[in-house]
């Protein structure tokens, strides 16, 4: 089998407050098959007029050209993702059960080369792309397994000469729209669950991230995924709202589920809204992250250390507001402060040193370049960090006396900001935790019983983290409340979202 190698030299900073490493070269070496460019439509792997540049965030440079799908190819995998369902649907729960059973182990025995992709076109340490990959694959198996227990009800009627059944049947197509934060996992959350329950799907991944969903195109097909059934059409930021207008108005389409901005989310509703399509939506957070006075301080730095600073603070459950009690609070800054120095290092995420990459692109570090200009210019103490570096990068950094009137405390931020906000009470604590219009995660360190059960229920979030900083996981429900989204994905709901209940009534039988 033949390979792919990429060469590339750059400047990159490799650590808070050390010099930057010159002239380090770093290579992109996978299979060749898994490095895909063409959109994938029926089973064909399809050109478009034109191509847009895939870069890697840690250096700017260019990895690849990929197809520039527009409304004509999405039109194209939209028939064909309709054609297929026909049979797709056919198919019996255990046979799409092996199917997607093959897909995960194809995931598994190409993790090395999934996880460099995802390394080099979203910027992660190659560790957290190898654990993306674990958990991306971890949902074709789970719902691999859940196809086979999709149950319909048989409800005692109330007449003798009838019976009530409950019928679970696929929605149909699926437009399946997801972020360039997990280009792997996000995709397999939906799809997996979708394919389980019978429906077809069209995929439009991130711009800035599309080889991930390419590459598993090509393990789809390899698994024997039918032509139809698994679509892929990459397409530029330029075309991304042709391309997203006909994903969620055509009338072929039965479903939208999308990952992404609450901003987003809100305009791919209002088109599908004129269909009456079934949505999933999964948007922004901006999770609370309290530490009680009760708490065990070395595994609340430990949480807020995984919770913050997983892909750089680029994920949508990253804990955006920190909140401590005011016994703890200065014991707690301390602590963490040294875990930055001793377990942060910057630079290119192929780098086996690095445990932070870079962010996205350069408008996301300016971001929080801004939120940490704002809160600096409103009393905030910088304790560590607070500089953008080169290109993509910045400081992970540590903000000390932070008030709610600051930037960073009222919108979300992606990216590795820390700021730490003393309390004085848990009602104080709750009602700035829950002073927000989203509620998606939501964390809090505690050894009082009574009190995490208070807390954990006053809560105004869809996913609550214990005592933990890391909690997805396939086996359970992942999901927001208030403007943060609709339904669920993963656990035993995840496949609910793909299907329909159908009343049959069975009349004129002899009691």
């Amino acid at each position: 089998m033949g390979s792919f190698c990429l060469l590339r030299s750059r400047c990159l900073p490799r650590q808070v407050g050390l010099p930057l490493v010159m002239h380090r070269q770093y290579s992109l070496d996978i299979s060749a098959q898994l490095l895909r460019t063409q959109g994938y439509v029926n089973g064909q792997w399809i050109n478009a007029p034109s191509t847009f540049p895939v870069l890697d965030p840690a250096t700017g440079e260019e990895i690849a050209k990929v197809a520039d799908c527009g409304p004509a190819e999405a039109k194209l995998a939209v028939d064909a993702a309709y054609k297929a369902f026909y049979s797709w649907k056919q198919h019996t729960a255990k046979e799409r059960s092996v199917l997607l059973r093959k897909w995960y182990d194809l995931l598994t025995l190409n993790k090395e080369d999934l996880a460099k992709l995802i390394t080099f076109e979203c910027g992660k340490p190659m560790k957290e792309s190898l654990g993306e990959i674990a958990y991306a694959a971890g949902f074709l198996e789970w719902f691999s397994e859940e196809a086979r227990r999709v149950y319909g009800d048989v409800v005692p009627s109330a007449a003798k000469d009838r019976k009530i059944l409950l019928l679970k049947q696929p929605v149909g197509v699926a437009s399946i729209i997801t972020p360039w934060n997990f280009p792997s996992a996000m995709i397999t959350r939906k799809v997996g669950a979708a394919l389980a329950a019978g429906c077809t799907v069209v995929v439009k991944p991130a711009e800035d991230t599309p080889l991930s969903a390419l590459a598993l195109a090509e393990l789809a097909s390899q698994a024997g995924i039918p032509a139809g059934v698994f679509n892929v059409v990459p397409c530029s930021r330029e075309k991304t709202p042709s391309v997203g207008t006909v994903l969620c108005t055509d009338p072929l389409v039965g479903k939208v589920s999308f990952t992404g901005s609450t901003a987003t989310g809100k305009i791919l509703l209002k088109h599908a809204a004129d269909t009456i399509k079934r949505v999933s939506m999964e948007l922004g957070g901006h999770a609370p992250f309290i530490v009680f006075d009760s708490a065990d301080v070395d595994k609340a730095v430990a949480g807020a250390m995984n919770s913050k600073f997983r892909n750089s603070g680029q994920t949508c459950v990253c804990s955006n507001r920190f909140l401590v009690q005011s016994r703890i609070h200065d014991h707690f800054i301390e602590k963490l402060g040294k875990a930055m120095d001793a377990e942060l290092r910057l630079g290119h995420g192929s780098d086996p040193n690095t445990t932070q990459g870079p962010l996205i692109n350069v408008h996301a570090s300016e971001k929080v370049e801004h939120q940490v200009m704002d809160a600096v210019s409103r009393g905030a103490k910088v304790l560590r960090g607070g500089k953008r570096l080169d290109g993509s990068f910045h400081q992970p950094t540590l903000l000390a006396d932070v008030t709610t009137d600051m930037l960073c405390t009222r919108e979300e931020t992606f990216g590795p900001l820390l700021p730490v906000i003393r309390f004085s009470t848990e009602e104080e604590a709750l009602a700035i935790a829950n002073a927000s219009h989203v509620g998606l995660a939501g964390y809090f360190f505690s050894q009082d019983v009574s009190q995490i059960w208070r807390v954990a229920e006053n809560l105004e979030v869809g996913m609550v983290g214990v005592n933990e900083g890391l909690f997805s996981t396939p086996e359970a429900s992942f999901g927001g409340v208030k403007q943060s989204g609709l339904g669920r994905e993963g656990s035993k709901y995840g496949i609910e979202e793909y299907l329909d209940v159908k009343y049959m009534c069975f009349g004129g039988l002899t009691p």
